[in-house]
């Protein structure tokens, strides 16, 4: 395995931003009565839940590796 391995932080920055952005649309659709973008808000805040719980598994997953090399 090289050094460049993934650690799973790209993830969870990318999946926390995906948190965000998907509250703000949820936000907005329920202030405007929009149901189709409060739904749309509403799934891109899981995936970005999904993609930060997929970061940290990756980063776990790493440390146990560097473990059992020591």
């Amino acid at each position: 395995m090289n050094n460049e391995r993934d650690t799973g932080t790209k993830d969870k920055i990318k999946g926390k931003f995906e948190q965000a952005k998907g509250a703000v649309k949820e936000g907005f659709g329920a202030a405007t009565g929009d149901r189709s973008t409060e739904v749309e808000g509403k799934a891109e805040r899981l995936k970005g839940n999904v993609r930060e719980g997929y970061g940290d598994v990756k980063s776990e997953l790493n440390r146990d590796i560097d473990n059992d090399r020591k």
